[in-house]
């Protein structure tokens, strides 16, 4: 297998053998493409990796219904036809009544700043009350109520112009075909795909590599897919109960904070930030604000106690924190693309780190001993 060949140039034989630098350069090489593939090719990359997502996420569905006796090719057509049915009925059906309460709420902003701007200014007299015109002065209450004003108004306009504006956005022919039809290639050959990635493996680090391959997709697939059930079940949640208690735009806020959870704790701590806002604007007292805080306590509740234990467990070795700074990380860098990206990423790099660690720490580097009678 490993027969050696004539040195270019000499008549005696060399060994395949590759040295420590030209597995380096191979690396290092293979590292820059990737990169500078990225940075190059960034504007036209989001539909192709949001199709490589998509049949990421579908594969474990057209393997089962391969392994019942359905060809590939047609489980893969049925999963994204499927898939771009619910889509588009979430969008008819949703859309419209989102775009609806963001007129609702321009309608009704100016209501709402002046019942919060009210209810700030009891809480600051309160409070000046307490603890006197030395801390809490006349002219800082009416600049913290100005500032307020300007703020939740600035939000509230900025809010209608995003929702209501958002496919301008995206390229609908990008959404509408090209990613559904990359979808469909991607999954159909997902199989051929992998098996040949992993022909090309370096042989000397085969094992090795498909080892760590199958434990990032192990914590990878535990993430995603728990944490895309998991935004699901919040959603429809919030959205629920929030509107069960009457707030006006309960079903929107409800909506977003479920979207926003996949960045973790970010939806919980803005669909609450809103709510608050709403209910003083929408109510002006202190009682919609106590079954806001209600409801969001026991969002985070069975959240952390139920959801994520039941769908995720011990599998998942991605941190908050690294999640969170992935994920701000990718979309300084490639804009939406980097966000589609940051959690693959920072799913390799973690594995990547505990390998690195362990090798560290079964290494000499660790282990020797401190020298002693010097």
């Amino acid at each position: 297998m490993n027969e050696p060949v004539p040195a270019p140039g000499r008549g005696r034989l060399a060994p395949l053998v590759a040295t420590r630098r030209q597995r380096l350069m191979l690396s290092l090489g293979a590292l820059g493409t990737v990169i500078g593939g990225l940075w190059l090719f960034s504007e036209i990359l989001t539909p192709f990796v949001l199709a490589g997502c998509i049949a990421y996420f579908l594969d474990p569905l057209a393997t089962r219904m391969t392994r019942m006796g359905l060809p590939r090719g047609l489980a893969a057509i049925l999963l994204v036809f499927l898939l771009v049915l619910l889509t588009l009925l979430s969008l008819l059906l949703l859309y419209p009544l989102i775009v609806s309460q963001m007129a609702m709420l321009l309608n009704a902003l100016p209501s709402y700043v002046s019942s919060i701007t009210a209810t700030l200014r009891d809480l600051l007299v309160s409070l000046e009350e307490a603890a006197g015109p030395d801390l809490v002065g006349s002219r800082l209450r009416e600049l913290i109520i100005s500032q307020a004003s300007a703020m939740v108004s600035w939000l509230g306009t900025a809010a209608t112009r995003l929702i209501g504006g958002g496919f301008a956005l995206f390229n609908v022919f990008t959404l509408a075909i090209v990613t559904p039809v990359m979808s469909f290639y991607l999954l159909r050959d997902w199989p051929g795909m992998m098996a040949r990635l992993e022909s090309w493996m370096p042989r000397r680090s085969a094992s090795t590599l498909r080892q760590l391959a199958r434990d990032i997709d192990r914590v990878l697939s535990a993430w995603l897919r728990g944490q895309l059930l998991c935004c699901l079940i919040l959603g429809v949640y919030y959205a629920v109960t929030l509107s069960a208690i009457g707030l006006e735009l309960g079903l929107t806020v409800g909506l977003v904070s479920g979207f926003l959870s996949f960045i973790p704790y970010v939806g919980s701590m803005t669909g609450l930030a809103l709510s608050v806002l709403l209910a003083i604007g929408q109510w002006g007292d202190w009682n919609g604000v106590l079954w806001v805080l209600a409801i969001f306590f026991t969002g985070q509740a069975v959240e952390g106690y139920v959801i994520y234990p039941r769908l995720m467990g011990d599998r998942v070795h991605l941190h908050a924190v690294w999640v969170i700074f992935a994920l701000f990380a990718g979309g300084v860098a490639f804009g939406f693309l980097g966000v589609l990206l940051a959690v693959p990423m920072a799913a390799a790099i973690g594995v990547l780190a505990r390998y690195w660690l362990r090798r560290y720490l079964e290494s000499p580097l660790y282990l020797d001993p401190p020298r002693t009678g010097l």
